[in-house]
């Protein structure tokens, strides 16, 4: 091998990558000051394949086996490489093959309603048994807040759900919209502890089931309807909008027309609430993994973005929050549930090793995002009058002690209490 090793060696400088090459010679970059992997290469073609690209090459180099991890874990060789990812974004490969994505971001982020569903059913109707395995007793997929840090992932969940609920500033028997809904656990949240009245809209039929068949267990199916449907396909006017997890499935050149949707949906004096991954740095582009094996379509917008969009609409921003490390902590669990599932054979049959690797980096280069990274997750609060909220935050602390207490007994009925199938 010539190019990897080369390659290594311009990037690792801080702590120290070990190469063993498909002759058995062993290489080595960085300094050894932090921490320290083993890799095995398999291929010989990965010298010059991961070289041109490294970012997606090395992604699937580790899902096809012929990149191993020996010393560590691939969590470990993330660690390492976000580490230096200065370093790593500066190599030629990666700087041309961002230059394309950048140029062609538009196009690869067009999301009318077609491609919308077929990039939703992509990835979340591949199997529930699946979600159940990592996620939350609520299949939560979003940030969990862990305003302590010493939250359980349920814990830090169900104070997710208690903290939007409190910035909706719910009024009885209000109407409300929930833009991807998942398995709508949020949506019987809101119904059960503010007495409203909840439609939650998803383009999986997989969630879709589900939701329903919780709604009516939770004796919340008067209150909640669970609908197959895009944003762009609603016509009817509520109170409330709450958004999690959905606006990074928007795409670029709908943003204008997602927030213009958020706006025209609202009563008059109507407020929404959007959570979503976004970044510290400037508008920038899906990493071509993610793109082409998790998230197609997908994209996390930046503050800039999201914001000259919604100038464009009329609506007031309320109130902007960002969390910074909090995904990271979702994610480290998420990951270490994922492994322990894996490592107990509770996997089912249908995900093959090449499938359990590729999720295993995914989960891990997410957790490395957040924190070593530029990603965080902003809420940010929508109104269509000036005072549609209170004028100080103090009522969104006041409403989570009055919903933490009704909570205490609805969060577990809640729960699901059987595997989805």
């Amino acid at each position: 091998m010539r190019l990897l090793p080369r390659l290594f060696k311009k990037i690792i400088r801080r702590g120290r990558l070990n190469i063993i090459g498909p002759d058995g010679r062993r290489y080595q970059a960085g300094p050894g000051d932090g921490p320290q992997v083993t890799i095995r290469i398999l291929d010989p073609r990965l010298d010059w394949k991961i070289a041109l690209d490294p970012e997606l090459n090395a992604a699937e180099a580790y899902m096809d086996g012929t990149l191993q991890v020996e010393g560590g874990t691939i969590h470990d060789l993330m660690v390492l490489i976000f580490r230096n990812k200065r370093e790593f974004d500066m190599q030629p490969g990666q700087i041309f093959w961002n230059g394309i994505a950048r140029g062609l971001r538009r196009a690869m982020q067009h999301n009318p309603i077609s491609r919308a569903l077929a990039n939703t059913r992509a990835h979340y109707d591949i199997g529930n048994d699946l979600f159940s395995l990592f996620l939350d007793k609520d299949l939560q997929y979003s940030c969990g807040y862990f305003p302590t840090g010493d939250e359980s992932l349920e814990d830090a969940q169900t104070k997710k759900k208690r903290h939007i609920a409190a910035k909706l500033f719910l009024q009885p028997e209000q109407s409300v919209l929930d833009i991807g809904c998942g398995w709508g656990g949020l949506a019987l949240y809101l119904a059960s502890v503010a007495d409203v009245r909840v439609v939650g809209i998803t383009l999986s039929e997989e969630q879709h089931r589900v939701a329903q068949a919780r709604a009516k267990e939770a004796g919340l199916a008067h209150l909640v309807e669970f609908r197959l449907a895009d944003y762009r396909t609603i016509s009817q006017k509520f109170d409330r909008i709450v958004s999690v997890g959905m606006l990074e499935h928007v795409g670029v050149t709908h943003l204008r027309e997602y927030f213009l949707a958020v706006r025209n949906l609202l009563a008059a004096n109507g407020v929404a609430l959007v959570h979503s991954i976004s970044t510290k740095s400037p508008p920038g582009i899906t990493s071509s993994f993610l793109r082409k094996h998790i998230f197609p379509g997908g994209y996390a917008p930046s503050l800039s973005e999201t914001f000259a969009e919604i100038e464009r609409t009329g609506l007031w921003a309320t109130d902007v929050e960002i969390w910074r490390v909090h995904y990271a902590r979702t994610l480290e669990e998420w990951r270490r549930r994922f492994i322990c599932a894996r490592d107990d054979g509770r996997l089912p049959a249908a995900y093959d090793e090449r499938f359990q690797r590729m999720w295993e980096f995914y989960l891990s280069a997410c957790q490395c995002v957040f924190e070593y990274g530029s990603s965080h997750v902003f809420q940010i609060q929508l109104a269509r009058q000036r005072d549609g909220v209170p004028l100080h935050r103090d009522y969104i602390a006041e409403t989570e002690r009055l919903y933490a207490e009704r909570d205490a007994d609805i969060v577990e009925r809640l729960f699901i209490k059987y595997p989805p199938s």
